[in-house]
């Protein structure tokens, strides 16, 4: 998207609707490469904090086996994240073991 800026001059916007300030083309492409990562990483970490949920929302329902599936696929999902480097490998580790206990302790009641 084009923005008409003071004395005829054109800026371009950004996803957010903020204006690009990039002057060199490699800046633009820079600009350009980190936007996609962005995304790219919003939605790893999406995909974290719902099956996180999906396993906390089975274990609130009292569904134990529930649980046991949906931590296995967040298990999953959660080093994935921290294999592409979107979630630090130690918050991986922590999120992992504090679902995983959370669903022992659900499983031996």
């Amino acid at each position: 998207m084009t923005l008409q800026g003071a004395g005829g001059t054109q800026r371009d916007l950004n996803s957010q609707g903020e204006s690009a300030l990039a002057n060199t083309v490699s800046a633009q492409k820079r600009n350009r490469q980190s936007q996609k990562r962005r995304t790219r990483n919003v939605q790893v970490r999406t995909g974290v904090k719902s099956a996180v949920k999906k396993v906390r929302e089975a274990l609130e329902k009292g569904d134990t086996a529930g649980a046991a599936v949906a931590l296995k696929a967040a298990e999953r999902t959660i080093a994935k994240g921290g294999s592409k480097g979107v979630v630090h490998k130690n918050a991986v580790s922590r999120k992992i073991s504090r679902l995983a206990h959370a669903v022992a302790k659900a499983s031996t009641k």
